[in-house]
């Protein structure tokens, strides 16, 4: 599976902004997806995870309630809808899929995105 991801950007803190993951190669709906961010100097951590279908989902405590991921696998895309952003947000975002289960450890997956950066100011 090849992830593209996009939408990454700078706004200020209590912005909005939506990632999105475009996959090819595989069967989309094959694969649980997840989304991860790396802070400067930090280590990658689990944002958020969705199940094949899309309908399960699961998030990080430092983002439940603020982000929403959703999937639409006819058209092999799985978005990142990021709401009241956070200086503390600010991070490379990367999509990962994993065959048939998500997980939230990154060790888990199977293919990486190459990451999009965002910068919330405060």
């Amino acid at each position: 599976v090849q992830l593209q991801a996009s939408g990454g950007g700078l706004v200020q803190a209590g912005a909005s902004l939506r990632l999105s993951c475009l996959a090819s190669g595989r069967t989309f709906s094959n694969y649980g997806m997840g989304w991860f961010r790396q802070a400067p100097g930090k280590e990658r951590e689990f944002v958020g995870a969705i199940s094949r279908t899309g309908g399960s989902t699961n998030y990080a405590d430092s983002v439940k309630g603020r982000f929403t991921i959703s999937r639409d696998n006819a058209k092999n895309t799985v978005t990142l809808q990021m709401n009241s952003l956070k200086p503390e947000d600010t991070a490379v975002y990367y999509c990962a899929a994993r065959f048939w289960f998500r997980t939230d450890t990154p060790n888990n997956y199977d293919y990486w995105g190459q990451g999009t950066l965002v910068t919330v100011s405060s």
